[in-house]
């Protein structure tokens, strides 16, 4: 065969592995869908609007590691009362706003990417029954994705929550915060904690994969297929459960993630903040603030699971979705 034929037939492969290559991702995006987005905001928008409270008393209990001059409370009760008492209501809606953005935005586009994986893989098929190192996998992508997209938001959030009412307010609201980070430190302040969070992606996709293998069981025990809508009691029920097991095992990024963010504190990086949480408070420091952590997230995420549900049920079987909106 002449040189100029072999160009050639190098080419045509190049070209149609390039040809795949696009197939492949223009048939990922075809799968992607508006009602996982949309019925994700609006469970993270809910939760987060309702729990909002117990999340900062979460985030004060994290970053307090003893050394540091901050509030000091006994209790989730006592840390209500006490923040009641010297903030007001407002107090205990400090940064709202960015954990309403994050939470709206971080769990839309999780649900979104999430589903996007799970549908292309399943080639379509709701019914089609994936291992669990599947459902994993699609989990820590849609993790991975989401956790780049909405880093700066928990920045900001983590910020605002600690401001005390005892002390001078740093920041005057999120915006302001975003304005004072970035001309302080940086693109790099808007991602402190990033480290911990890619090592907490874990969460969502242990999450994500005990939500997903406990729903494929019930339905492969009562005989139906994958699809079959679910009663309201059932979802709570599997977003209860697989929220704390997915919790207990990862808690401890979320309060090294939370330290960094913290602007009262001074870590060098990571294995720093984990370094001297260890050697000044042992392996209980890591845990600081579980109880308040699970007092919230594990009806934060039955709220979100259980609105999401419906929503996207709600979505995909009203009428108006057949006038090509399908996709995105």
């Amino acid at each position: 065969m002449s040189q100029s034929s072999k160009a050639k037939e190098n080419d045509m492969a190049g070209s149609k592995g390039g040809s795949a290559s696009a197939a492949g991702v223009k048939g990922v995006f075809s799968h992607m869908k508006y009602e996982h987005l949309i019925a994700g905001v609006s469970g993270g928008v809910t939760s987060s609007v309702v729990l909002h409270p117990l999340d900062l008393i979460k985030v004060r209990f994290a970053v307090n590691d003893g050394r540091t001059s901050m509030p000091q409370y006994n209790s989730i009760r006592n840390a209500l009362v006490t923040i009641y008492k010297q903030e007001g209501i407002r107090g205990l809606y400090r940064g709202v706003v960015p954990n309403v953005w994050g939470s709206g935005t971080a769990w839309g586009l999780y649900f979104l990417f999430y589903n996007t994986t799970k549908t292309w893989v399943q080639g379509g098929d709701p019914n089609m029954q994936l291992s669990w190192p599947m459902h994993m996998g699609a989990a820590a992508e849609a993790g991975i994705l989401t956790l780049f997209l909405t880093n700066p938001l928990w920045v900001v959030k983590t910020r605002l929550c600690t401001q005390y009412g005892n002390e001078k307010p740093l920041y005057s609201g999120m915006i302001d915060c975003f304005n004072k980070i970035y001309k302080a430190e940086g693109i790099p302040g808007m991602y402190k904690g990033l480290v911990p969070g890619m090592i907490g992606v874990s969460h969502g996709a242990i999450q994500f994969m005990v939500y997903e293998e406990m729903k494929n069981w019930y339905n492969n025990y009562r005989g139906t297929v994958l699809s079959t809508r679910m009663s309201t009691s059932e979802y709570l029920f599997f977003a209860a459960a697989s929220k704390l097991v997915a919790a207990s095992i990862t808690y401890p990024y979320q309060v090294v993630r939370a330290r960094l963010q913290d602007h009262h504190h001074n870590y060098a990086g990571t294995m720093d903040c984990v370094s001297k949480t260890w050697r000044f408070e042992g392996p209980r420091g890591f845990y600081k603030g579980l109880g308040a952590s699970l007092s919230r997230v594990v009806p934060a995420t039955m709220i979100t699971f259980v609105v999401y549900e419906n929503v996207s049920r709600y979505i995909l079987d009203h009428p108006f979705r057949n006038r090509n909106m399908n996709k995105l």
